[in-house]
């Protein structure tokens, strides 16, 4: 079977993000002063996908000189993006000096109706400074050497393997598992899954034996993958990756097509002045242009992007259309 959930993708480079349960500044080493009101609201629990993404814009932009002091990086958790993006919209509107780290996910959630009564068109889409892929990753010592075997043991009984990754059931990191299960005549809906409020805590549930599988990111694992302590079965990208990535094969080069990019981005609020979103789109870009920053993203382990202002903004409400008539094909809506 064939399940391809592969998006257009202009490759370049670039990333930022913002508050509640933590709050850091992040930027290079001398500077004490706070950074003039500029944030990154990170929707997750430290650790994962949006803290990454917060910490290489905070990083990118104060190493750039795009911004003056170090950025304010808060963590909002809760309902993998809900809470934030409900945040931004009641309290928030109008914050030109606020971002929210966003990714594939967020389009995945807005597609299934989870950010409440807000869709995508209740932001501004700033731009895309990165893309990740999806991996399959089960410990170092787990019993499956390659993915044809893992998908062997869930035909048997898909019920005694544990999945586990930072979202619920209808997330991003669900769909992954789900497509994956799919696409070897697995029906998606009997696969136990755990949902976590994040991919750090995903990751350490596999790291002590409460899950077997982590549908997770690329750019989470390389301190990982580097330990010696996971396996990766299946990389979700078109090709293999280069780097600390390369050994890595594809799930369809093992006769899985499967695919699943995902971006790395940023939102700000609905009535933000155009004068402000235009100057971060601009920092954005200018970010994607400095080779200095390509660097940084690389060693973050992602891969280049360049998607900003209403490019980015018409991207991300198709993708939104996309995902919905995807939900309808493993069973989430009707």
């Amino acid at each position: 079977m064939k399940i391809t959930t592969s998006f257009p993708l202009r490759r370049s480079l670039p990333l930022l993000a913002c508050t509640a349960l933590g709050t850091v500044l992040l930027g290079g080493a001398g500077v004490t002063q706070a950074a003039e009101k500029t944030e990154c609201i990170a929707p997750a629990k430290p650790g994962g996908g949006y803290d990454l993404t917060c910490r290489l814009a905070a990083n990118g932009l104060l190493d750039a000189k795009l911004i003056d002091a170090p950025m304010l990086v808060t963590y909002m958790p809760g309902g993998i993006g809900a809470v934030a993006y409900n945040h931004v919209n009641g309290v928030r509107k109008d914050d030109g000096n606020m971002i929210v780290a966003a990714s594939t996910g967020a389009a995945v959630n807005l597609a299934l109706g989870k950010f409440g009564q807000y869709d995508a068109s209740e932001v501004r889409w700033l731009g895309a400074l990165g893309v990740d892929y999806g991996a399959i990753v089960v410990k170092a010592d787990a019993p499956w050497q390659n993915l044809e075997e893992l998908m062997t043991a869930l035909k048997e009984n898909p019920s005694q393997v544990a999945f586990g990754a930072g979202g619920s059931i209808g997330s991003q990191d669900w769909m992954k598992a789900a497509l994956t299960a799919q696409a070897a005549d697995i029906d998606p809906k009997r696969l136990r899954y755990v949902a976590f409020e994040g991919g750090g805590e995903a990751l350490a549930a596999l790291l002590g034996n409460h899950i077997q599988v982590f549908t997770g990111d690329l750019s989470e694992l390389k301190s990982q993958l580097e330990s010696g302590d996971i396996r990766v079965l299946a990389a979700l990208s078109e090709e293999r990756m280069d780097g600390p990535y390369a050994d890595i094969p594809t799930a369809a080069e093992q006769g899985y097509d499967v695919k699943w990019p995902i971006w790395r981005g940023y939102y700000t609020g609905p009535e933000v002045s155009d004068e402000d979103y235009q100057a971060w789109v601009d920092r954005i870009q200018k970010l994607a242009e400095d080779p200095d920053f390509a660097k940084l993203r690389e060693a973050r382990g992602l891969f280049p992007m360049d998607i900003v202002g209403d490019e980015f903004d018409a991207y991300v409400k198709q993708q939104v259309a996309d995902f919905k008539e995807l939900a309808q094909q493993v069973g989430l809506t009707q």
